[in-house]
């Protein structure tokens, strides 16, 4: 009599599942996704220190839209500063500088044109120069040197 195939939620590995959660911890990642043989495998952390959450879904369905999480009561934030902010184009870890023991491409109070290197991002093993967007003056620095950006991430500040 033949075996019937396991169903996806069936073949979840629970090592896997706490190896991604490891990495999420390691690299300070958000969250993480894994597909093979159409079992997909996301394992994601909220920014409130929350417990990894795993997921299984077929490679077809949509990924679910993140349920509100209630912001704890903090102190106010410091208002950030005027100007534009430059953001990460993508996924990665930022660099500061061209090599290490090397000033950085830039620092707060500088002026920049249009088009010079304020940062590195690499990803996957590339190092992408980030130009700045227009001319200006540096106004903070919101990164810190080998600190991991996800895409969208707010790098610099240009007034």
């Amino acid at each position: 009599m033949p075996s019937s195939p396991k169903a996806p939620a069936e073949q979840i590995d629970a090592r896997l599942v706490r190896r991604l959660a490891g990495i999420l911890n390691d690299t300070g990642l958000s969250e993480i996704e894994v597909e093979h043989d159409g079992l997909k495998i996301r394992v994601a952390r909220t920014l409130t220190a929350a417990a990894p959450v795993a997921m299984a879904a077929p490679a077809f369905a949509a990924p679910p839209s993140p349920a509100p999480v209630a912001e704890p009561a903090a102190a106010p934030m410091p208002a950030p500063a005027a100007g534009d902010a430059v953001k990460s184009p993508m996924v990665g870890t930022v660099y500061l500088q061209p090599q290490p023991d090397t000033p950085s491409f830039v620092k707060v109070g500088d002026t920049v044109a249009e088009g010079q290197t304020l940062m590195i991002v690499e990803a996957m093993k590339t190092m992408n120069p980030i130009p700045a967007p227009r001319a200006g003056k540096i106004l903070e620095i919101i990164v810190a040197n080998g600190q991991p950006v996800e895409f969208g991430e707010p790098l610099a500040i240009i007034g």
